[in-house]
């Protein structure tokens, strides 16, 4: 086999490799199985939200803080739509990603629909692929009697109890925008 061969065969692994953890985050959330984060995060990974909400750094702060969510959550299901990775030219150990997926749950008693994003950076390491860094984002994260009339808003996150603006597409601002220009054309950017 060609070294070219080779390279584009291992690319496609990885796409999929990716993919598949992706779909996993899923089914680690819903089931709460908190030692299955190790199965997705790096152990330095960083996990943040738009809103500034979460912000953990190393698995077991990221172990923490989705234990605080799941105390807060009833039952949940993930589903991801896209998964869209590029790969660092520079090392083939290093990709970075774009998410998008919606989640119905029960939060505090209450029937809720999100509609999310994550971006994130993956790492190849010594057990496959893992995420290095995820930052996720809502375009809705309200209750589902509430969805038809909150949809029309630009304060469609209603997680906290209070209208709040949707992180995207209404409140998408320059580092966002940047960031979703530069995937777009395969660059990489913090």
């Amino acid at each position: 086999m060609s070294e070219d061969f080779e390279r584009r065969l291992r690319r496609i692994e990885d796409r999929l490799a990716i993919g598949d953890l992706a779909h996993l985050y899923g089914f680690v959330m819903d089931e709460r199985d908190l030692d299955g984060l190790d199965s997705l995060f790096t152990e330095d990974a960083h996990l943040g939200s738009a809103d500034g909400v979460f912000n953990a750094n190393g698995l077991e702060e990221i172990t923490r803080t989705y234990q605080a969510r799941f105390d807060a959550l009833g039952a949940t299901h993930h589903f991801v739509h896209s998964v869209i990775p590029r790969f660092d030219d520079h090392d083939p150990d290093v990709a970075w990603g774009l998410v998008s997926g919606h989640a119905e749950l029960v939060r505090n008693g209450e029937t809720m629909v999100v509609a999310l994003r994550y971006h994130d950076v993956y790492r190849r390491t010594g057990r496959g692929w893992r995420i290095a860094e995820r930052v996720m984002s809502y375009m809705y994260y309200l209750p589902v009697a509430a969805y038809a009339e909150a949809l029309k808003t630009e304060n469609r996150s209603l997680l906290y109890g209070d209208p709040r603006p949707a992180d995207w597409p209404s409140v998408l601002h320059g580092h966002d925008l940047d960031w979703l220009r530069a995937f777009y054309a395969g660059e990489r950017r913090g």
